[in-house]
């Protein structure tokens, strides 16, 4: 699996060399990774994160219904949301943000429908930034983040489609997103 996922970090943040030449990858800011392969398999992944400037974020505890079939099972002092966390954790120095913010490229994906992990994740990956769907048509509440945000307001990343998309007003939908999550990013 790692020459996969090397491959993979070529195609999403790199180039792939050829005998023609240099064939140029996506070129993202950031994208998500699978943990569950573990850390051999993560490892180039952060490797080229690291090399092109970007991010990586990791799944943790997603926001659909089937999450809990394996990431909440024992594994066997803690459930397996937690051990993927201290992975991500691990890898927090190698994707180092800003100083000033003290945030890594290393984040997770922690979904806004089981918010009663948010403050647990949130100790067990001080450095991370949180990218936390789950809000609106999932049925993840603005209000219920706010220990995502325990490292400021820019440690999580809110994204919503179905329920901004649906609405009759998407403008006035987006404006009580914004406004919710940044309520709960400040207090």
């Amino acid at each position: 699996m790692p020459v996969t996922a090397a491959a993979y970090g070529q195609a999403l943040v790199g180039e792939t060399p050829t005998p023609w030449g240099a064939v140029p990858g996506l070129g993202v800011d950031a994208f998500t990774a699978n943990p569950l392969l573990g850390a051999d398999a993560l490892e180039p992944l952060v490797e080229a994160a690291a090399a092109a400037g970007a991010g990586v974020f990791a799944l943790v505890r997603t926001s659909n219904p089937g999450a809990a079939d394996l990431q909440d099972l024992p594994a066997p002092d803690e459930p397996l949301h937690e051990r993927l966390a201290a992975l991500v954790d691990s890898f927090a120095d190698r994707l180092s943000g800003t100083a000033s913010s003290g945030l890594s490229g290393m984040g997770a994906v922690v979904g806004a429908t089981e918010p009663e992990h948010i403050a647990r994740l949130r100790e067990l990956m001080p450095r991370a930034i949180f990218l936390i769907p789950g809000v609106g048509a999932q049925g993840g509440q603005p209000d219920r983040l706010g220990a995502a945000f325990a490292a400021g307001p820019a440690s999580a990343l809110v994204p919503a489609s179905r329920s901004i998309a649906g609405d009759p007003d998407p403008a006035a939908a987006a404006e009580r997103l914004r406004a919710a999550v940044w309520d709960v990013s400040t207090a």
